[in-house]
């Protein structure tokens, strides 16, 4: 028989919805300060509590149509603008791109389990390079610009 939740587990999926930040979801749910930093991400671990968090964000994500895709897509539209296309227009590309980084955690865009360490980003792909056969590699490949 599945868990029901109580009616302070549910203020706690509300209140975690706003911001992910299960430590201050569970204070402003009502539970203690003191414990508020165990408690959440215990809650979290609680398979009712994580199963109606992912229904709740299946359905913001559905009444939104904010997906994935979109998130991506957008970052490669801005990506993609030329340095004359920001200088047209009025918009602060980092304040666009923090919204979109916002709303990109909240559909799990960067969940991903795989994620190498920021110092290693050069180090795999050089190595990368170095284990590519003979005629793939070039000095261009190891110089900069």
């Amino acid at each position: 028989m599945a868990a029901r939740l109580t009616d302070k587990q549910r203020r706690f999926i509300n209140e975690y919805l706003i911001d992910l930040n299960a430590t201050q979801a569970a204070i402003r749910a009502g539970y203690s300060r003191k414990t508020a930093d165990r408690i959440g991400p215990e809650l979290l671990g609680k398979t009712c509590v994580s199963k109606a968090i992912r229904e709740a964000k299946a359905e913001r994500q559905e009444r939104t149509e904010i997906t994935q895709d979109y998130v991506l897509l957008k970052l490669k539209e801005i990506a993609d603008k030329t340095a004359s296309d920001a200088q047209d227009s009025d918009l602060k590309y980092s304040n666009k791109i923090k919204a979109l980084e916002l709303l990109g955690k909240h559909v799990g865009v960067f969940d991903g389990k795989e994620k190498p360490e920021p110092d290693s980003y050069g180090k795999q792909a050089l190595a990368d390079m170095l284990r590519a056969p003979k005629p793939n590699r070039d000095i261009k490949d190891f110089e900069d610009g």
